[in-house]
């Protein structure tokens, strides 16, 4: 897997993450939202019904009121006052319900087969006992209980509500009832609405995450697009500029070649033919000859010195033998022959152990910078500190030459290819360059960074 097509995937991969989690969370919550409501409204739904059961049964007991508190107990009082009660109807299953004491059913306008049948001992399907429940209920003072009954719309057993209040001077239990289903229908209504908003929910958040990580994943594509499209650019200007930098160097070895070693060699040859001749004439012309060759031999080591200083300036080979602190030495040295500038080199600390890539780059550098300072600089002295420490090697280049503008030779494509030869350089091998120049000097500060070291 190539760096970009990992930086996508690891852009991707938290984002789609990040997404799951927020899925999660939402889902827990709203899950826990849903029941939490589901609980409210149940809670206020039950306590609707409980509190209009109560009224019912509070309008039952009104209705007969005038009957109940006129002290009579007659068959035909009872009868008028189960007549009433028998009309108090609120829908197809609202209706109310008389037992006496002992569990005998005295009025059920639903289901009259009930009537006159001892229930006492009834049970529910749940097995409970459910007329001696609602009969201890009215005893207790009235109030609410739960039970299984057959719902008269439906024909079907059902959970059901009942509130029941004792008449104890007809020696009967009144009571109502509302069925559970119908609530047990509109909560399971609500658990329906909320498991389609959460997986509305969930579908959104899924929509999201694929969206974003297309999004990613084009911009992405867009920006290796662009990417390789910059970094073709670069390449290209790169290879020109080593193309570039190749026939510099090609023309200068020629330059070298031409003017001097080839003259030399030229003149050489006419010397040593000149020697030739005067050797064929004769003993008195010897001596002629033995100064025209010994002339010929300090020219030979004329040329030796200029083919050791051509392949010096290739590649010196003190670099390699002796090391990074020995070759900018011996390069100090050459320099004050070659240029006649002063420069004072001190070496401290140990710059051993870097890699010959790093020891090469750092020695270009200072051939580069001895090189502009010769050509643009008017220095009249020269100082080379190179310093060692666990961290990493430290070059610096300093001279108190006119200096120049660094930012505008920056900003300026036709100058300064030196100055990038040097950046691109070090940027190779993981280092980096430092450029101070003013009216007092310039300073050329190159540091390259010990493998085993990592910068936190």
């Amino acid at each position: 897997m190539k760096l970009r097509q990992k930086i996508i995937f690891l852009a991707i991969v938290p984002l789609i993450l990040a997404l799951c989690a927020i899925a999660l969370a939402v889902r827990h919550q709203a899950i826990a939202l849903g029941q939490q409501q589901r609980a409210t409204i149940q809670a206020a739904y039950l306590a609707s019904k409980e509190a209009e059961l109560k009224h019912y049964v509070e309008l039952a007991t009104w209705s007969i009121a005038h009957l109940y508190d006129s002290g009579r107990k007659d068959q035909a009082t009872l009868d008028e006052a189960m007549a009433i009660l028998s009309k108090l109807s609120y829908g197809d299953d609202g209706y109310f319900f008389i037992y006496d004491m002992q569990g005998k059913s005295l009025m059920h306008p639903r289901q009259p087969e009930l009537v006159g049948r001892d229930l006492w001992d009834m049970k529910d399907a749940d097995g409970n006992l459910t007329i001696q429940h609602l009969i201890e209920r009215a005893r207790s003072g009235g109030g609410f209980e739960r039970y299984q009954w057959e719902k008269p719309s439906s024909h079907h057993v059902a959970s059901k509500l009942g509130y029941v209040v004792a008449l104890p001077n007809w020696g009967w239990m009144l009571g109502t009832g509302i069925y559970m289903d119908d609530v047990d229908a509109a909560l399971s209504k609500i658990d329906t609405q909320v498991s389609g908003n959460i997986r509305n929910t969930m579908w959104w958040i899924a929509g999201i995450a694929i969206l974003s990580a297309l999004v990613v994943g084009a911009s992405g594509l867009v920006l290796n697009i662009s990417e390789h499209r910059v970094a073709d650019a670069k390449l290209k200007v790169l290879a020109q500029r080593v193309v570039r930098s190749q026939e510099e160097e090609r023309a200068r070895l020629s330059r070298d070649l031409h003017d001097g070693i080839s003259q030399w060699l030229v003149s050489i040859k006419l010397q040593i033919e000149a020697g030739i001749a005067k050797l064929d004439n004769g003993p008195q012309q010897t001596a002629a000859a033995r100064a025209t060759f010994e002339r010929t031999a300090g020219q030979l080591n004329d040329v030796l010195g200029e083919v050791r200083r051509i392949s010096h300036d290739l590649r010196p080979a003190i670099l390699d033998d002796l090391g990074l602190a020995a070759a900018l030495s011996h390069l100090a040295h050459e320099w004050l022959e070659h240029a006649g500038i002063p420069i004072d080199f001190q070496h401290s600390g140990n710059t051993d152990g870097m890699p010959a890539v790093a020891n090469t780059v750092l020695f270009r550098i200072a051939q580069e910078a001895l090189t502009n300072i010769a050509r643009h600089s008017q220095a009249t002295q020269i100082e080379v500190r190179l310093q060692g420490d666990a961290q990493a090697i430290t070059l610096a280049v300093h001279d108190n030459g006119v200096g120049f503008d660094v930012d505008q030779i920056d900003g300026n494509p036709k100058h300064g290819i030196g100055l990038r030869n040097m950046v691109e350089r070090l940027e190779a091998v993981g280092g980096q360059l430092k450029i101070n120049s003013s009216a007092a000097g310039t300073t050329v500060l190159a540091t390259v960074p010990h493998p085993h070291y990592s910068y936190v």
